[in-house]
């Protein structure tokens, strides 16, 4: 479909290194974007890009300072970000509270909320002066039903009301701000989970309605139809 097609727009990606950021950054190549990886693992984000012809940059998105200083360096050296993918994030143990350390709880807050305000701020800011753009949020099923995950569910939840405020802040200006919230995806870290037996597969599919792991690739098509003019509105 011709709405499908990105020609020439540029899209950063956080976490594109692999999982649903790296299906993400093969969805928006092949429909025509320029891509840029971001990725805390700068290596695996080289080689993420290398492979997608694009451009890599390291970044922990808990870090403020750092944020803004990679996305000034994105727009100067590469140019305007026209799509910004936030799918940086880690999972979490499904722990007890009196087993979850306030170490693991900053750690997936940190990354999973933290560093997507982080992102929309430096990047939406600069959308919005420019009248256009479009922020996807990846947030969790785990945000909007109970479940033992007492740092990831609280911080997806929050990545889903802030994706609302933000579409509210700056949707006047002509910024788009949605969120996908998946359900259990077969990205690596669940993969390598269920092989550790931290995870049953049974159980995982069990809850869903189409009785299997949804495919990162599922994820990026999701993503690439809130980035695309289909979902002007």
């Amino acid at each position: 479909m011709s709405e499908f097609r990105l020609n020439g727009m540029l899209v950063l990606i956080t976490g594109g290194a692999s999982g649903i950021g790296g299906a993400c950054a093969q969805w928006m190549t092949e429909h025509g974007c320029r891509v840029v990886i971001a990725d805390r693992n700068e290596q695996a984000a080289a080689a993420m890009a290398l492979t997608l012809h694009g451009q890599a940059y390291g970044i922990d998105v808990r870090d403020a300072d750092a944020v803004a200083d990679v996305v000034a360096a994105i727009e100067a050296q590469v140019g305007p970000v026209d799509i910004l993918v936030n799918a940086a994030g880690v999972l979490q143990n499904p722990l007890p509270p009196d087993r979850l350390t306030m170490k693991e709880w900053d750690l997936v807050t940190g990354i999973d909320l933290r560093g997507t305000y982080a992102m929309c701020a430096a990047v939406g800011s600069r959308m919005a002066a420019r009248k256009r753009g479009s922020i996807v949020n990846i947030a969790s099923v785990a945000g909007v039903r109970p479940g033992r995950l007492h740092a990831y569910g609280p911080a997806k939840a929050a990545v889903i009301a802030l994706t609302e405020t933000l579409a509210a802040e700056w949707g006047p200006d002509g910024v788009r701000v949605n969120a996908v919230s998946p359900g259990f995806t077969r990205t690596p870290a669940v993969a390598k989970s269920i092989e550790h037996g931290i995870l049953t597969e049974g159980r995982l599919t069990g809850s869903t309605a189409l009785g299997r792991l949804i495919a990162p690739a599922e994820i990026a098509a999701a993503v690439g139809f809130l980035a695309s003019p289909l979902a002007s509105a």
